[in-house]
């Protein structure tokens, strides 16, 4: 009987330096030759393939998705063993760490990101009484505040009813971010080589890909902010002016107008989604035909200071464009930032142009400017 149990704690000890000197053999393999041996012979060639044409060809597997030994082993165990899916996709669970190593390159744009409304967590987003206390839960609310969650509203938050109280039960997601770098942006993409400036991408240097690109969960693939399309909106019956910028496009996916209700007037004469209705922002009055991103950062979705970069320090009525009453200024007013109309204050007659003192006094004193 000892004899047997010296036997079975050799080979136990054997299978156990085969497994980790495998999987980290394996490793070392992979990512001397950026996943090409590997693939050579199993399912990962696809992907193998898409990354050798993309932008972080020189960028190693594992510098991006998490390689534990217990990872490693359920991959070999899949490998020999399991039953191989026809497409491999990112288990929710690997989303966080992949994400977290996009700041190792990305510092600027993830700090950017994490600074924004879109770092929020799975439980300030489907934990907030005041929402929940108003509305029911739903799968579809995943499509943009869970792309990469793997189950259904039920198996995330509990109860499913508008009194609560309202907690995460999937273990280890509630301070998870629900909109990841990879909800708008496609990483295993084909595309030239990046090239980084000295300080950062956005700032100055080459052009990079755009990466944009939303994902889509039920698809479970990512579709190019170039291919998605921008929708056609209407004031009343009056066909609105709207940016062709393709970067918005990607921002209608979530922050979209409804149709018509049924009964109203829009859906009655067939005049198609309204301006304002549903989540849409598309900027109408002055602002009209705009870009999203004329205003907001990419990132962080910050505004400030973006009316300077269009306007005067200050406007034709003589008055700091930054402190008018619009929703820029502060969230409780009525005159919503993207549909603010010069006559939803001046409603008793737009006045002329007033050019400010200190500009009427320079002109005065300047050499053949003063009339």
């Amino acid at each position: 009987m000892k004899r047997f149990f010296k036997f079975a704690a050799i080979a136990a000890g054997i299978a156990v330096l085969l497994a980790v000197g495998g999987t980290y053999g394996a490793s070392y393999y992979y990512t001397s030759q950026y996943g090409q041996g590997c693939a050579s012979c199993h399912e990962m060639a696809t992907c193998v393939s898409v990354v050798h044409s993309a932008p972080h060809r020189t960028v190693g597997c594992m510098e991006c998705h998490e390689a534990s030994l217990a990872t490693k082993l359920r991959h070999m165990r899949i490998h020999i063993f399991g039953t191989i899916p026809e497409n491999i996709r990112l288990r929710d669970v690997d989303v966080p760490a992949i994400a977290e190593n996009c700041k190792t390159c990305h510092q600027h744009e993830y700090a950017s990101w994490h600074a924004g409304p879109h770092s929020v967590t799975y439980s300030q987003v489907f934990a907030d009484p005041v929402h929940n206390s108003k509305r029911m839960l739903m799968d579809d609310c995943l499509r943009c505040h869970g792309m990469y969650f793997s189950g259904s509203i039920r198996d995330l938050v509990k109860p499913l009813n508008t009194k609560g109280p309202w907690r995460i039960i999937r273990s280890g997601f509630a301070d998870q971010a629900a909109m990841p770098c990879m909800a708008c942006h496609q990483i295993h993409r084909e595309g030239t080589q990046e090239t980084k400036a000295a300080s950062r991408i956005s700032v100055a240097g080459a052009a990079v890909p755009e990466s944009l690109a939303f994902y889509d969960r039920r698809e479970t693939l990512h579709f190019a902010a170039a291919t998605l399309s921008i929708p056609q909106l209407h004031d009343g019956a009056r066909a609105v002016t709207i940016s062709q910028d393709p970067r918005q496009a990607l921002c209608y996916q979530c922050h979209a107008p409804r149709d018509p209700e049924t009964g109203s007037v829009a859906a009655a004469n067939a005049w198609g989604p309204q301006v304002g209705s549903g989540d849409d922002r598309t900027p109408m009055g002055v602002h009209e035909g705009i870009s999203c991103v004329s205003c907001h950062d990419g990132h962080n979705e910050n505004t400030r200071a973006s009316c300077k970069t269009c306007h005067p320090q200050m406007s034709h009525c003589g008055i700091d464009v930054e402190r008018m009453d619009t929703t820029y200024a502060s969230a409780s007013s009525l005159h919503n930032i993207h549909w603010v109309k010069c006559a939803d204050c001046h409603q008793h007659g737009i006045p002329k142009p007033k050019t400010p003192a200190a500009v009427k006094a320079k002109l005065r004193t300047t050499p053949g400017m003063n009339g």
